[in-house]
C-alpha cells in the first residue's frame, strides 16, 4: 500500500484537473510542477494499473497518478470539498524542502488547509478512506512503463 501522502498527492491532481482520461485505458497525469507527464494504464475493473511514477516504477506500490486515475475514473469518489482543498497544493516543493519526510509535509499542508478554512481532520479523513478503498481493491501491477524525463525549464528573457 502507498504511504498516505499518495493519497494527498492523488487528490490534489484531482483538484488541479490534472488527469487526463485519453481513452478506456490510457491516462495520463502532469506533475504538480508542470515537469513531468506520467502514463498510466488500467484494466475495465481497476484492479491491473502500470504506472511510470517512480513509486510505481522503482518502489512497487501505487504512486499518486494511478490512484488519481482510479478517482478519476470514477471507482471511488470522494467529494469535491477534499479535492477543492487539496487544488493549488506545491507537492514537489514541499517534498524537497522536507526531503521526502511525508509526515512532515503532510503536517504543513494540514496547516495551509486549517489557515485557508478547511477542514484537515475531513481531508485526512477521505484520504485514510481511499487508503481502505485500495486495501479492499488490491490492485496489481501491469507492465512496466519507464519513467518520463522532466521537462527543461522554459527560458524567459
Amino acid at each position: 500500500m502507498p504511504p498516505l501522502i499518495k493519497v494527498y498527492e492523488a487528490l490534489g491532481a484531482i483538484g488541479d484537473g490534472r488527469v487526463r482520461i485519453e481513452d478506456s485505458r490510457r491516462a495520463t497525469v502532469t506533475s504538480s510542477d508542470g515537469s513531468k507527464t506520467y502514463e498510466v494504464e488500467t484494466s475495465a475493473d481497476g484492479r491491473e494499473i502500470a504506472s511510470n511514477d517512480n513509486a510505481s516504477y522503482w518502489q512497487g506500490y501505487v504512486g499518486y497518478p494511478a490512484i488519481a486515475v482510479l478517482l478519476a475514473r470514477g471507482f471511488y469518489r470522494p467529494p469535491a470539498n477534499v479535492t477543492d482543498a487539496l487544488a493549488g497544493v506545491a507537492w514537489k516543493e514541499l517534498n524537497r524542502k522536507f526531503r521526502n519526510d511525508w509526515a512532515r509535509t503532510i503536517a504543513e499542508v494540514e496547516k495551509e488547509l486549517e489557515q485557508a478554512g478547511h477542514d484537515p481532520d475531513a481531508v485526512r479523513s477521505e484520504a485514510e478512506a481511499v487508503l481502505s478503498f485500495l486495501r479492499a481493491l488490491r490492485p496489481v501491477r501491469g507492465k512496466h512503463i519507464h519513467p518520463p524525463a522532466e521537462k527543461p525549464a522554459i527560458k524567459t528573457r
